[in-house]
């Protein structure tokens, strides 16, 4: 595969997308209705210092990110960070598409409360077959936000810019907040089934020798099983359970762990190595925080 084409400025992907010179630095939103009906970027691969929230309407083909391959359909939001590998095949873009991109560099809010917060927005770490399904209504509401930040770098700059064009961001982000707890809710019982498997996930990966070889199933590692992203399997579990991935897999330990305890003769030492703890003292840390009391003062008075 060829090189990774490196972004790192709103000037740049103004070039690369023919658009003329950006009004503002550090944002930028771009309508898919101005780009080429063909875009070209099939196998391209490109990483990119900016922030990236687009509504893709109106264009086919696929777009790759991550993993895997993700086909549009009308209403859906990407969010893409700084430092994500993405390319594009075979997109066309629609004459009538309503699609958008709003680009920012994290300049843009380096020194702002969004700068602080916005490692939170959890769904920049999803992967594309996680993407956010809008009503039109919703569609609405995030259009006219966009519309907002782009007036605002459109007219004349002043004091007052930079931080009204940020406040609208940080409201784009919590109305997709929102919208995305709307999702997880309307698909509950496909919802259920992701928590049934995942258990079940757990439930076979220490019933095998995994544990010894491998150590404890990271959340990384459970989401590539269930072909979920980290942060949507934890998201997804949290809505549901009230847990995340983490709490459920130490959930899963203690309990397994209680068990061994109680119902074998085996050493802590050796119910740890089991569990998959390279050390003995993190098996026994954990379940004290867990229990509030030691293995060995669990399995003695019970």
């Amino acid at each position: 595969m060829g090189d990774i084409f490196e972004i790192k400025s709103i000037t740049q992907i103004h070039d690369l997308l023919g658009q003329s010179a950006p009004k503002h630095p550090l944002v930028s939103l771009i309508y898919l209705k101005d780009l080429p009906k063909q875009l070209g970027f099939e196998g391209v691969r490109f990483m990119s210092d900016l922030y990236m929230i687009s509504l893709k309407d109106g264009i086919s083909g696929s777009f790759m990110y991550g993993r895997n391959s993700y086909d549009y359909s009308e209403g859906t939001m990407v969010f893409t960070k700084p430092n994500q590998v993405i390319y594009g095949e075979n997109e066309k873009i629609d004459d009538d598409s309503e699609g958008w991109m709003l680009f920012f560099h994290p300049d843009l809010i380096r020194k702002s409360e969004l700068g602080k917060s916005i490692g939170s927005y959890s769904f920049f770490d999803y992967e594309v077959h996680e993407a956010l399904h809008l009503s039109q209504e919703e569609q609405d509401i995030i259009l006219d936000l966009a519309l907002k930040i782009e007036r605002e770098y459109n007219q004349n700059i002043d004091k007052h810019s930079q931080k009204l064009i940020i406040s609208n961001i940080e409201l784009l982000l919590n109305y997709c907040t929102r919208y995305y707890d709307r999702q997880f809710y309307i698909r509950t019982n496909l919802n259920q089934d992701h928590v049934t498997e995942f258990e079940s996930f757990l439930k076979n990966y220490f019933n095998s020798e995994k544990p010894l070889e491998m150590g404890l199933p990271s959340v990384k590692y459970c989401g590539e099983a269930l072909n979920m992203s980290p942060n949507y399997l934890s998201d997804l579990l949290k809505k549901e359970t009230g847990k995340s991935a983490k709490d459920h897999i130490s959930a899963f330990v203690i309990n397994r762990a209680k068990n061994k305890l109680l119902g074998t003769t085996d050493s802590i030492s050796e119910i740890a190595y089991n569990l998959g703890f390279e050390y003995p003292q993190h098996f026994s840390k954990l379940f004290k925080s867990k229990t509030g009391m030691s293995p060995a003062k669990y399995r003695s008075q019970n």
